[in-house]
């Protein structure tokens, strides 16, 4: 362990930093001291799929691995919101309105390219100092900026009202959670993600990927 990279499937439950710190335990172990370990990357906590872990001296590239594009395929349903943009958060019924596929690809077309987006409250963006989702859970107000961020293409997998399945391949610090609230504003309906999955970084795929049974971990 003087510097690698390794390849983690990321559970759903289970937080990214949950995760490097099971990975620190068992290369500690393994190697009769402590391993110093580090993520290039957090996955929301009902996300799964592709973490790059860096241990070591690769420690000191976890935010060139950061930076690098990612893809993802999230399941979104029409008609309702939730507080969080995701399956954990307050869902509220927002419209009974029936987009057809051609209007879901239109609006999501027009969420492709350079967009401005601005990440939810319920993340790990720090705010002052402090996680902005630990500000939110305490009821404080919190003032989300606004970021550029790129969506180089998003494709429809399956649509049937109210779920609908893309694919979208976007620019680091992207986040899908608003992607899908943001398509839902524009249809009328609401939406927010109930799955999230992360297939690839750059040239890594997730099918390369070792799940933390592999250490002998319990997902």
């Amino acid at each position: 362990m003087e510097g690698s990279i390794l390849l983690i499937d990321k559970p759903a439950h289970m937080t990214s930093f949950g995760v490097v710190a099971r990975i620190r335990r068992v290369l500690s172990e393994r190697a009769g001291k402590k391993v110093k370990v580090g993520h290039t990357g957090t996955l929301d906590p009902f996300a799964t799929g592709l973490m790059i872990i860096v241990t070591g001296k690769e420690c000191k590239n976890a935010e060139k691995y950061s930076k690098l594009d990612k893809v993802y395929e999230a399941t979104i349903r029409l008609g309702e919101e939730s507080t969080t943009g995701d399956p954990e958060g307050e869902i509220t019924h927002v419209s009974d309105q029936k987009p057809t596929r051609a209007e879901v690809e239109m609006v999501l077309g027009q969420l492709t390219g350079e967009i401005t987006q601005r990440p939810p409250a319920f993340s790990a963006i720090k705010i002052n100092g402090q996680r902005a989702y630990k500000l939110a859970r305490e009821g404080k107000e919190v003032e989300m900026p606004t970021r550029q961020v790129h969506v180089y293409s998003t494709e429809v997998i399956h649509y049937r009202y109210p779920e609908l399945k893309i694919r979208t391949h976007v620019s680091s610090g992207t986040y899908i959670r608003t992607l899908a609230a943001d398509a839902g504003k524009i249809l009328g309906t609401g939406a927010y993600c109930t799955q999230l999955r992360r297939t690839a970084i750059a040239t890594w795929h997730v099918a390369d990927a070792r799940r933390l049974s592999d250490f002998g971990i319990n997902d």
